[in-house]
């Protein structure tokens, strides 16, 4: 069951050469028992260890070239990649728990009905618009940061700034029309 997936994903992965195949194919059949036996420990269930194993043979075919030959080199190379993956769900979790932990911001009782109904209609409208231009409206309307400051924080430059603000300004006058 196992191989047919990771055969199937190999069609996906850049179409790698028949040897390239045929060579995953050896390594899964080598490696398999090994790296499920490794990631049942790393991980919480069964599922957790058999996605992590299909996500490391991913990984296997969608580079080839990248594992090295020879028994112990190739087992180190998917030991070292099986173990990066579960580290990566091991932050994802700490994230999660972390932001669940994380008291709900204060909600201003002193506001009136309306403040309350233009704050969550103004919310819905930002959660509409592209990440970038959602993040660049926020920090300049909200937070109160500068163009340049914007720009230098996010790696480009001041007129695109300018403009994510005038597109992002449009579409949530867009956005808000609609709704109300």
């Amino acid at each position: 069951m196992m191989g047919d997936t990771i055969v199937m994903s190999l069609a996906a992965a850049d179409t790698p050469r028949p040897e390239a195949a045929e060579r995953l194919g050896q390594l899964f059949d080598t490696h398999y028992s090994r790296l499920y036996s490794l990631a049942r420990r790393l991980t919480k269930s069964p599922d957790a260890a058999r996605d992590a194993v299909q996500d490391t043979f991913l990984r296997a075919a969608r580079s080839p070239h990248a594992i090295p030959c020879g028994m112990p080199n190739e087992e180190a190379w998917l030991v070292r990649v099986l173990i990066n993956i579960c580290k990566d769900e091991w932050r994802k979790q700490a994230v999660r728990k972390r932001l669940a932990a994380e008291p709900a911001p204060p909600v201003d009782r002193r506001g009136t009905e309306s403040e309350l109904v233009a704050r969550s209609t103004i919310w819905r409208a930002l959660d509409a618009l592209p990440p970038r231009r959602r993040a660049i409206l926020v920090m300049y309307e909200i937070e109160g940061a500068g163009i340049p400051a914007i720009a230098q924080l996010l790696g480009v430059r001041a007129v695109t700034v300018r403009w994510h603000l005038s597109v992002g300004r449009r579409e949530l006058a867009r956005v808000i029309g609609t709704t109300s």
